[in-house]
């Protein structure tokens, strides 16, 4: 292993630990670890280079993540889901078993746009309440959230897939078809584990009925809106449903205008977000209220992303990025060709863990793909494998949509991260397994 590998391992090894021990923030920690160790492994004089080329390179995700942040905001409050989530929230009530299961199965069902900010932001918004009301864990509905969009992330314009598909040059159909059964084997994990989750919950807690639910807590008086869902008087007022097909239409108007890729992502949303908050709140000063109500979230998702750019532009500069997969690469003994697809499935969890879904997939796999093909074994196979590892990539420091995920539950990172990833792994695991039962990787 190389010196540069070696640092690279010990750099996320630090980072790892000093946010999940609680030593530093994720924000600081993203921004003092790698420049430390850019200083150390001699590189100080390109560091300001390289973090603003990593800052650069994010920018976009950036823009698109504030004004995504605005938009689903704005729908949020002006009640665009308020539909859904009320019959979600009558069916589940005040059993914490069933909020946890119902918080898996709304989040599934969001997230198959393929857009995980999307399903953080309504998923989070619609049972946060909940949860605060019954007291219940709050490191639970973001790990079940993770946990639901981890298996929907598979989806072909999801990103990862269309990732794999381009890097080996494969067939949409024959490589994501195969994989639709192994999706339902993780959903079905998912909701297993939210089930467990809730119940030990349910025992702890309790069970609330309807009308305890609706009673004030803590000086806050709830009332029903649109039969079902419950929301304070304060956010009552900024409800709009006489436009909730106009703010439907306009939604799927974006959706799909994402979907072909109109525009580039962070101008659909500027844009989107303009003619929606002009709709909604023509009143000047409601639409800084509103602006302002959603500026907490925006800073704080926003400025790790940036902190994220001097992460991942030393990592890449220093070419630590590609030491690191070379080396991991080099310690599979020859003996193991044949089982590559499942060393490959496995092996994706620490990879798209450590790097981004970009370097692992135009970086890496084409290498393992090719080392494959030496014993036999299709590109294809090592595709579908490659990606059996994303329910643990989403909980990496690199993922921006995570930071908006914690942001939005209140909680901090690094306990986030301990209580969640087993969980992941799991996922991953068992939809690894269902995929060799399956036949869709060979074993």
């Amino acid at each position: 292993m190389t010196m540069l590998a070696i640092l690279g391992f010990s750099m996320v090894a630090v980072f790892m630990y000093l946010i999940m021990s609680g030593r530093l923030s994720a924000l600081i920690a993203l921004m003092i670890v790698p420049a430390a160790f850019a200083l150390f492994a001699g590189f100080g004089s390109k560091i300001g280079e390289m973090a603003l080329t990593g800052i650069t390179d994010l920018a976009p995700t950036g823009v698109m993540l504030m004004f995504a942040i605005l938009y689903f905001g704005i729908m949020i409050d002006a009640g665009l889901f308020d539909p859904v989530v009320g019959k979600i929230l009558k069916a589940v009530k005040g059993d914490p078993m069933k909020i946890v299961v119902g918080t898996a199965v709304l989040a599934m069902i969001v997230s198959l746009d393929g857009d995980g900010t999307t399903t953080y932001m309504i998923t989070i918004s619609a049972m946060l309440p909940l949860y605060q009301r019954l007291k219940m864990n709050p490191l639970i509905l973001p790990a079940v959230a993770l946990m639901a969009v981890g298996v929907t992330n598979l989806t072909p314009w999801g990103g990862p897939t269309a990732r794999a598909a381009s890097a080996l040059s494969l067939d949409m159909q024959e490589l994501f078809n195969p994989l639709i059964p192994v999706m339902a084997a993780g959903a079905l994990w998912v909701i297993a584990a939210a089930y467990w989750m809730g119940k030990k919950e349910r025992n702890r807690l309790g069970v609330l009925s309807l009308e305890e639910l609706n009673q004030p807590v803590e000086g806050k008086s709830y009332l029903t809106f649109f039969g079902t869902a419950a929301v304070s008087e304060e956010d009552a007022k900024w409800k709009r449903p006489k436009l909730l097909w106009f703010n439907f239409a306009l939604t799927i108007a974006l959706m799909v205008m994402l979907i072909l890729g109109v525009m580039p992502l962070p101008i659909l949303f500027m844009l989107a977000f303009a003619v929606a908050i002009t709709i909604n709140y023509p009143n000047v000063a409601n639409q800084k209220e509103r602006i302002a109500a959603h500026a907490g979230n925006v800073l704080a998702v926003v400025s790790l992303v940036f902190a994220a750019g001097i992460f991942t532009g030393i990592l890449s500069g220093t070419e630590m990025v590609d030491a690191m997969a070379k080396s991991l690469i080099a310690i599979i003994p020859d003996s193991m060709g044949p089982h590559l697809p499942v060393i490959t499935a496995l092996a994706s969890m620490p990879f798209t863990f450590f790097m981004s879904n970009d370097a692992f997939y135009f970086g890496v796999l084409p290498i393992i793909a090719e080392a494959a093909s030496n014993y036999g074994v299709s590109a294809v196979e090592i595709g579908r494998a490659s990606l059996l590892g994303q329910p643990v990539h989403l909980l990496s420091p690199l993922v921006a949509s995570t930071y908006l995920l914690v942001g939005m539950a209140k909680v901090d990172f690094g306990q986030y991260q301990r209580f969640t990833l087993l969980w992941t792994v799991g996922t991953a695991v068992v939809m690894t397994v269902a995929a060799i039962l399956l036949g869709v990787i060979s074993l």
